[in-house]
Formats: C-alpha cells, sequence, structure tokens
C-alpha cells in the first residue's frame, strides 16, 4: 500500500490543537474540519462471475461438453460429433460451422502469428457455416491440439468464451434480474445454441420463454420464469437431433431449480447423459 508524506508539527502547534480538542470537538464537514473523502472500491463481483462461482459453472458445462469436471484438460479437445456443424473442440465446443473457431482462430494468430493453426485460416474462412473439412482434415486436428499447449492459445480460448458467451450471458441474467442459478441457465444455453435471436438460439429461447412468465425485473417470480426458460430450452434442443438429449437441463438445472438453489451453492449433485457428477464444496480457485 502506498504511503503518504510524513508531516513534522512543532510542539506549539500540538499544543495548541490538544487544548482546542479539550475545548470542544469541531464538528465532522464543518469548515474546520472537513470530511477525509471515503476511498471508492471497485464492487466485488456477485453472481456467476465470482471466481468461484464461475469455476462451477465451467464444471457444469465440461461434464455435459466432454464428461469430465476437468475443464481445463480440454483445451485440446476436438472432434466431429456429427451435428452439422463441422469441427467441435476447445474448452466450450468451438465450432468450425459457426465461425466461433474462426474468430478464436484469427484473434489467436494475431497475437501470434506464427502459430500453429494459422495456416489454417483460409480453409476455416472458406468452411464456414458448413460441415465440411474441406483443407482441414488430421492435419488440421495435429495442429491444434499442438497449439493447444500454448499459453497464449490457452488464453485465447478463454477470452472467446467469455467475450461471446459468458459475459453477455450473464450481463443479459442480471438485467433479467435472475440470481446466479439463472445466470449459469443462460450462459449454458448460449455455449449450446449460440447467441443469436432466431427460435432455436439463446435470443429466440429467451424471447419463447418471456412470453410465458414475467422476468424478475418484469416483476415475476425467479423460479416461475426460469421453468418457462427451461421448457422452451428443452423444446429448442428437441428439435436438432444431436441435441435431443435434454439431461443438462431435467437432471442438471432443473435438479438445482427444484431444491430451490438459486444461488447455485455446494454440495451439487447432477446427472448429465447418465453419467452422475457431484460437486461436494466450493473449489479453491488460483489467481
Amino acid at each position: 500500500m502506498r504511503r503518504g508524506p510524513i508531516v513534522m508539527v512543532a510542539a506549539t502547534v500540538v499544543a495548541v490543537l490538544v487544548a482546542g480538542c479539550s475545548a470542544g470537538t469541531t464538528p465532522a464537514g464543518s469548515p474546520g474540519h472537513p470530511t477525509t473523502p471515503t476511498p471508492q472500491s471497485t464492487p466485488a463481483p456477485s453472481g456467476l462471475d465470482d471466481p468461484v462461482k464461475k469455476e462451477i459453472a465451467m464444471e457444469l458445462v465440461s461434464s455435459a461438453e466432454n464428461s469430465s469436471l476437468d475443464w481445463k484438460a480440454q483445451f485440446a479437445y476436438i472432434e466431429d460429433i456429427h451435428d452439422g456443424r463441422g469441427y467441435t473442440a476447445g474448452i466450450i465446443g468451438f465450432c468450425s460451422g459457426t465461425s466461433d473457431m474462426l474468430q478464436l482462430v484469427t484473434a489467436y494468430t494475431k497475437t501470434e502469428p506464427g502459430n500453429p493453426l494459422a495456416k489454417f485460416l483460409p480453409a476455416l474462412t472458406a468452411v464456414n457455416g458448413s460441415d465440411s473439412h474441406k483443407g482441414l482434415g488430421t492435419p488440421f486436428i495435429a495442429a491444434w491440439k499442438a497449439a493447444a499447449k500454448d499459453p497464449v492459445f490457452q488464453q485465447a480460448q478463454d477470452k472467446e468464451r467469455d467475450d461471446v458467451y459468458f459475459d453477455p450471458a450473464v450481463s443479459q441474467a442480471k438485467e433479467d434480474g435472475i440470481g446466479t442459478l439463472g445466470q449459469f441457465a443462460y450462459y449454458d444455453a448460449m455455449v449450446m445454441h449460440g447467441p443469436g435471436s432466431d427460435a432455436d438460439s439463446f435470443g429466440g429461447i429467451r424471447a419463447a420463454a418471456m412470453r410465458v412468465a414475467k422476468t424478475p425485473a418484469q416483476g415475476g417470480d425467479e423460479t416461475v420464469y426460469l421453468n418457462a426458460f427451461l421448457d422452451a430450452r428443452e423444446t429448442a434442443m428437441r428439435r436438432e437431433e444431436a441435441h435431443s438429449d435434454t439431461t443438462r437441463v431435467s437432471t442438471e438445472q432443473r435438479v438445482f431449480l427444484k431444491a430451490g438453489n438459486l444461488s447455485l451453492d455446494p454440495p451439487l449433485v447432477w446427472h448429465t447423459y447418465g453419467d452422475r457428477y457431484e460437486i461436494a464444496s466450493p473449489p479453491t480457485v488460483l489467481g
């Protein structure tokens, strides 16, 4: 902490000040006793952007995306899961067919031009919007896994996740007056469905929920609204064969909601795709 300069005061002045105090204290805020300004501090994150709750969110998503709570082991993950989006890769499933993988590799290349993935940018641009592997294939998979060892690429994945999915989802949920569990429901929906406005994207799911129930910011009940949101989410999932298994909602998020755990506090026990997971206590988050 930075300290201010030390001021030496003459003894005669000190005596005068002491005599004045014994005779009567000048009220704070008066001309003779100005109020010392209170230092302003940045508010601590609340809700899902609290570091511990964010770690919980990452583990919950990883259980559904990668069948593991160890989300940091997923930087190198890449495969085609045959959902029409091409390659799915990384910590939240960036896709070669839905622009976020292209955005990620573009950002990574701006920071580190000689990276293993840079030469695939023309191919990623060409296949964007399709499930094609043209110009990618086995060499691209190998390059992705090599790049995943680079802390710069790991940081790029973290930033793309936050910029495109996490931060917008949490911000919208807070505007809607929703607590930590609802913020996670928004984030998980945005990861799977994307931040668009059509019926099967996050915006469309939220709009469908709001036709049924008011958000807390509109004066509605939080639990009623979240049930409506999860209903709309499951409906959207069932419209797509690759996402028709709704257990990441029905046996995960609804379990927490039915328990009244709107703060998403451990212990948490849930199932996705038939597998059991548990976060017994708040995870340790290293700075």
